[in-house]
């Protein structure tokens, strides 16, 4: 039986939907492919048709998991402020699969490969320019900085905050930076 092209696209999806999950949970050396299309349901015989090696597929999933919204409502974007509030919180801390890719990858990603680290820093200049839409700031350039600081300071948080194995100094982590934030 033939696969339909629809159907390609939707194992595909499956794949980097189940590997830029798995690899936020566990991070890439303890991801083989073989769980990876086994958690999409599909052979891993199929992987090969759909990527070129796992370097390959660790690129595109983290442009699947931060491709940009099309045509995002800038109207409805969330304030720095309530942003922070629900990225420094423990639900964000303890569910790292369906979190931001950057704080669950970003020391890995620093050994990945090229193109990763080529689709990383576009993802990071449309979540800056993002942010820098509702940040405080009199100009441009002070709301780019706030962007920036804030979004920095996020995200090292909650990494530090998923490093920690006391859960009180974890939480304490969290909610200071929320209040150093303003949030």
């Amino acid at each position: 039986m033939k696969i339909t092209r629809a159907q390609v696209m939707e194992n595909r999806a499956r794949i980097l939907d189940a590997a830029s999950r798995m690899f936020r949970e566990r991070g890439f050396d303890a991801v083989t492919v073989a769980e990876v299309m086994n958690d999409a349901g599909l052979t891993h015989g199929a992987f090969y048709g759909h990527f070129k090696s796992k370097e390959d597929l660790i690129a595109q999933a983290f442009s699947h998991a931060l491709a940009p919204v099309a045509n995002p409502d800038t109207t409805a974007l969330p304030s720095l402020k309530d942003l922070a509030a629900v990225y420094l919180s423990p639900a964000h801390r303890d569910n790292p699969g369906c979190g931001c890719a950057f704080a669950a990858l970003g020391t890995e990603a620093t050994r990945s490969s090229a193109e990763s680290r080529q689709v990383l820093t576009e993802a990071i200049r449309r979540k800056i320019d993002e942010l820098s839409l509702t940040a405080p700031g009199e100009s441009k350039a002070a709301r780019r900085q706030a962007a920036i600081g804030t979004w920095s300071a996020m995200v090292g948080a909650l990494v530090i905050a998923r490093v920690t194995d006391d859960p009180a100094l974890s939480d304490e982590l969290l909610a200071e930076t929320r209040a150093w934030l303003g949030v």
